[in-house]
């Protein structure tokens, strides 16, 4: 199943953000690949700092799961003075529908 969605970074933390994403966390690696995320990509538009995520993932109910993870919660305190969050720390995300995919 593919899945969109839409964040946000603050002003003047594009280059913070890619840095502690390359690498990913090695834990938070397993973690997504485990719940049965196969694919995961995040792409910054630098003029407005929205990001658009992409992810391909086995199972929605195995992705939600993530967010419950002691990783995941780290993850997100690790990065929430760079973006919108929720109160939780969670990242704000407006989920995207897809209308289009072209497939070989």
């Amino acid at each position: 199943m593919r899945i969109a969605f839409r964040m946000k970074i603050h002003p003047g933390s594009a280059e913070e953000y890619a840095h502690r994403h390359n690498p990913i966390w090695k834990e938070l690696e397993d973690t997504l690949l485990d719940h049965g995320v196969s694919t995961y990509s995040i792409h910054l538009d630098p003029a407005t700092g929205d990001l658009f995520a992409y992810a391909e993932i086995a199972d929605p109910e195995r992705w939600k799961a993530v967010a419950d993870t002691a990783i995941c919660r780290k993850w997100w305190d690790h990065m929430a003075p760079l973006m919108e969050v929720n109160p939780d720390n969670s990242p704000k995300a407006t989920e995207l529908k897809e209308v289009f995919h072209l497939k070989r």
